[in-house]
């Protein structure tokens, strides 16, 4: 089984959820926590894995042989991205743009443009109890995260349960971390932003198909507008974790909650009980 956590906006408390699960279930289960916000991933400072394994993510981009090259323009007419622009003797390349479609190469009249590799970042592999860990780290400016996170979902397993911390927000990182699980975790907060940005997530999940539950962090310090609204749209809402000052101290200081706390253990068990209850749907 594979489960997303995901969460409308950041700061809603997604990757602590995601650790904790995974540290429950590895109680009783092998599990596999990949943590795919790869512009800032965190589950390692939580998880405290000792890593085993770094390789670096490549993505092709073009180069132009100057000599084979009559600037005729027709890498830049089919680059849908803007990668390319072509002036009267000279090539101008974006990296940031390129797609790494090949279009460019291979409509190349002249054979001019070969692919080569450029780093886009690395993934980390490591364990820490029974679970095994990946992360991916995109370069610092880089835009294309979703090479390093489809490189970081390899990692998911067959047999084991696997965990994914989703990105914030809606973007494409959100939608290639999302694609092929089984269920989503939406953790969200009881104020209009949350309620806001959970519901283009919502929107996003049942264009792919995805069901879905929620978890209502610090749920007695806001409104009543996400219960409304999961009532409306009959989207259960599996756990209401409310705020507790020794909770947030703890997790500031790193490692898992649900050694320290037991009513949040609790909690986590509640979710997990929800989440087989609803598979069984």
């Amino acid at each position: 089984m594979k489960i997303g956590i995901a969460s409308g906006k950041g700061g809603t408390g997604k990757t602590t959820l995601a650790v904790n699960l995974s540290v429950y279930l590895q109680e009783k289960h092998p599990v596999i926590l990949l943590d795919c916000d790869v512009e800032e991933p965190n589950a390692h400072l939580f998880l405290k894995p000792t890593f085993s394994e770094e390789q670096p993510v490549f993505v092709k981009n073009p180069q132009v042989n100057r000599e084979k090259c009559d600037y005729c323009g027709k890498c830049s007419e089919v680059c849908a991205f803007g990668a390319l622009t072509v002036l009267k003797s000279k090539i101008l390349f974006y990296p940031h743009l390129c797609h790494s479609c090949g279009s460019c190469a291979y409509f190349c009249p002249n054979k001019a443009i070969e692919e080569v590799d450029r780093e886009l970042g690395i993934i980390q592999k490591g364990s820490a109890l029974n679970i095994e860990f990946t992360h991916g780290i995109l370069n610092v400016g880089e835009a294309m995260a979703v090479s390093v996170i489809n490189e970081v979902k390899k990692s998911q397993g067959v047999d084991q349960i696997t965990v994914i911390d989703i990105p914030p927000g809606t973007s494409c990182p959100v939608v290639a971390s999302l694609r092929d699980i089984d269920f989503c975790i939406i953790v969200t907060e009881p104020t209009p932003f949350g309620l806001n940005d959970m519901g283009l997530l919502v929107q996003l999940l049942q264009k792919m198909e995805i069901p879905s539950a929620v978890v209502i962090n610090r749920w007695d310090l806001g409104d009543t507008g996400v219960e409304r609204f999961c009532q409306n749209e009959k989207i259960p809402v599996l756990v209401k974790i409310p705020f507790d000052k020794e909770f947030a101290r703890l997790n500031a200081e790193g490692g898992n909650l649900i050694e320290k706390i037991p009513w949040f253990r609790d909690s986590i068990q509640e979710l997990w009980a929800g989440v087989k209850g609803l598979e069984k749907l």
